[in-house]
């Protein structure tokens, strides 16, 4: 596999390194953060006015990079109770992972005993998960924002408002700066650029963006936090670049299967190398 150099840190932390995410948005002195993020999310259906913290990490599940999770129980500001599940999500059977997770927020409110009284009276249940690299299977192609709830198949009615799924596709969010409509748009932009930025923008001059853009500068991190940001920034790095180079290699054999074939069919080097992209030398010793 061809090396390339590792990343270096600039002057903005990469909020979705492991390390990073959980370091803005994972801490009781930074939930605001996660409130205003969160607000924007729901778009008016639930405001958010305070959260806590359950647990970061789901018991038995694999600590890796690319699986930061956060169990919240919400406030409304009318007094109501939610929990929220937050993933950053890299994850196999993505989906089924969702709904277990999310049961298990479920089931585990049921009190020992005495379910009668209980009346099965569940607190609303949402997941929202932010996902880097890859996209929902069926996905359209230029949706990146998808919110789930039960309905009901033949008339599209809501069935059960009170159990949903965010997913935000981030590899499709492709908008620039001047195509930036509303708060949601600026918190993805910033998400996925902010590492990239050598200072605030304007249009982000907001107490909660600077307070964001103040945690995140490299030079605020503690020696312990650096080092802990710098092998997380790697790890990620030492992903993309394996997962890279695979697809660049599955191209490749797919492009010699092409070659192979068409040469049986007496086609000339030439036309072959022009079609496939390959190199005639390589082509020649098929």
């Amino acid at each position: 596999m061809p090396e390339t150099k590792p990343p270096v840190p600039g002057r903005y932390i990469d909020p979705l390194v492991d390390f990073a995410f959980k370091k803005i948005f994972g801490s009781e002195p930074n939930k605001d953060l996660l409130i205003a993020f969160l607000n924007v999310v729901f778009r008016g259906r639930k405001h958010i006015a305070d959260l806590v913290y359950n647990k970061t990490e789901h018991h038995g599940d694999i600590k890796q990079e690319g699986t930061a999770i956060f169990d919240l129980l919400c406030t409304g500001d009318k007094g109501e109770r939610f929990l929220i599940e937050v993933q950053r999500a890299r994850q196999g059977y993505f989906k089924e992972r969702a709904l277990f997770y999310t049961s298990r927020l479920i089931s585990e409110q049921a009190p020992k005993g005495k379910r009668n009284a209980w009346g099965y009276n569940i607190d609303e249940v949402y997941l929202v998960a932010l996902l880097e690299d890859f996209s929902l299977e069926g996905s359209p192609a230029n949706a990146y924002l998808h919110d789930i709830c039960l309905c009901n198949r033949e008339t599209g009615e809501i069935f059960y408002d009170k159990l949903g799924y965010t997913y935000i596709e981030l590899s499709k969010f492709v908008k620039e700066e001047v195509d930036l409509i509303d708060d949601l748009d600026k918190w993805l932009y910033v998400l996925k650029n902010m590492s990239r930025m050598d200072k605030i923008p304007v249009y982000l001059r907001k107490p909660i963006f600077e307070k964001l853009f103040s945690i995140a500068e490299y030079t605020n991190l503690t020696k312990e936090e650096k080092d802990m940001y710098d092998s997380s920034l790697k790890y990620k790095w030492d992903n993309q670049n394996v997962l890279e180079y695979a697809v660049k290699e599955a191209k490749h054999n797919e492009a010699l299967d092409i070659a192979r074939e068409l040469k049986k069919e007496g086609l000339a080097i030439d036309f072959i190398a022009k079609t496939t992209k390959l190199a005639i030398e390589e082509i020649e010793k098929l």
